[in-house]
Parts: structure tokens; C-alpha cells; sequence
């Protein structure tokens, strides 16, 4: 099986480039940020404060998740038999998310269902750490960056096509602290691979990313 691992920041654009590569080339996308806000998701919906790590991990017991794919390859997640796939994307879950995402056992209780993903298909993986702790022996590993406000406009732009109400400051702040909460945590923390291959689409449209990162692909594939 062949993985790919895409990681990089928040609004990098990896989840829109994991998911059009993937089906370019005819494999599975798995968007694992989408399991850690879903976790981000079940603990604000029962009260209990993300960062709470105690609390977290006991309320990990008899919590499912899963991921499915619809007719079309779109991946949905589900929280205990409910699909959450929309709901995940609340701006205030990111932070949530951000988070759970640094508890070493929610790590561990998600890490089997990314694992197994890529023993039974051929994936790419975007998250931000699969290229150093999911799939260490990815095949291609690319990490995605791009300016803070590039980064801001981008997640703001697809927030308010999704009809969600926000602010273009409000994302950026969001986007600045997560940031910062995601590279600078003591497990698994969001910085690239050794051997990855660094893109930067600071300046590149969506189809100019995809390009780029298909001949890295093909380079490495070769």
C-alpha cells in the first residue's frame, strides 16, 4: 500500500489538496483532523473543557468514532453512530479540537484508526502530524505552508461560503493561536518531517498547488 502524508498549518489548504490528490490518483483521502474535532465536538457538546486533560480521557471511555465515504469518495465521520461532518466545522471547535489534539491518549485512542486506513488502502493522510508519528514510512511526505494572512484569507473565505458568520480578524486570531498551540505542544507537535518535501502556495492558486504537489508525487513515486 502507498501512503501520502500532507501536513502543514491550519488553512494551508491541505484538507482541499489531500482530497483532490486522492482522487486524482485513485486512492482514499483521510482528513484525520476531522477525529479530533470530532472529540473536540463530544466534549463541548457534554461540558467538559478540551484542555481538562483528566476529564478528557475519561470520557474518551465509550466514545466511537468512525470514518465512512459516500458514493462520491467524500468522507464522513461519525460520533457514536451520528454523522458530525458538518457539524466539526464550527470555528469555535477548532480550538477545541487544537486541544484534545495534545492529550497523549486521545492521540493513542485515534491512532489505530488512522494506522489501518493504510494498511488496507492506498491513502493520503493530511493532519499535521502524519508524515512524523501516523505514517512514518509514508512514501511521499509534503508539508504545506503559506503566509498567516494568505492562510486567514483562505479560512475565512471558506467559512462564509459555508454561511458561517465571522470575521476575517476573528479567523486570523484563531488561526495565530492554534498556531502556536499546535507547533510549540510537547507531543507529536506540527513541524515538518525530515524528509519532507516543503510547499509553500503562498502565491499559488488551488490548481497551481495541486500541480506542484502531483510532481512531487510523481518524483518520489518514480
Amino acid at each position: 500500500m502507498i501512503g501520502i502524508a500532507i501536513d502543514g498549518p491550519a488553512g494551508a489548504g491541505k484538507s482541499y489538496l489531500a482530497r483532490t490528490v486522492a482522487k486524482r490518483l485513485g486512492y482514499i483521502y483521510v482528513d484525520t483532523g476531522a477525529l479530533y474535532r470530532t472529540i473536540g465536538l463530544s466534549m463541548v457538546r457534554r461540558g467538559i473543557a478540551p484542555a481538562d486533560a483528566e476529564t478528557v480521557v475519561k470520557a474518551l471511555d465509550g466514545l466511537h468514532v468512525s470514518l465512512d465515504y459516500a458514493e462520491d469518495g467524500e468522507q464522513h465521520v461519525f460520533l457514536n453512530g451520528e454523522d458530525v461532518s458538518t457539524a466539526i466545522r464550527m470555528p469555535e471547535i477548532s480550538m477545541a479540537a487544537s486541544a484534545v489534539s495534545a492529550i497523549p491518549e486521545v492521540r493513542a485512542f485515534l491512532l489505530d484508526i488512522q494506522r489501518n486506513m493504510a494498511k488496507t488502502h492506498n491513502v493520503v493522510m493530511d493532519g499535521r502530524d502524519i508524515g512524523t508519528v501516523i505514517l512514518p514510512d509514508a512514501k511521499v511526505k509534503i508539508f504545506l505552508s503559506a503566509s498567516e494572512h494568505a492562510r486567514a484569507k483562505r479560512r475565512y473565505l471558506e467559512l462564509t461560503e459555508k454561511g458561517v458568520k465571522t470575521t476575517l480578524e476573528a479567523v486570523e486570531a484563531e488561526m495565530k493561536s492554534r498556531d502556536h498551540n499546535d507547533s510549540t505542544r510537547k507531543v507529536a507537535p506540527a513541524i515538518p518531517a525530515v524528509d519532507a518535501v516543503m510547499l509553500d502556495n503562498s502565491e499559488l492558486d488551488r490548481e497551481g498547488t495541486v500541480e506542484a504537489a502531483l510532481a512531487i508525487i510523481a518524483e518520489k513515486l518514480a
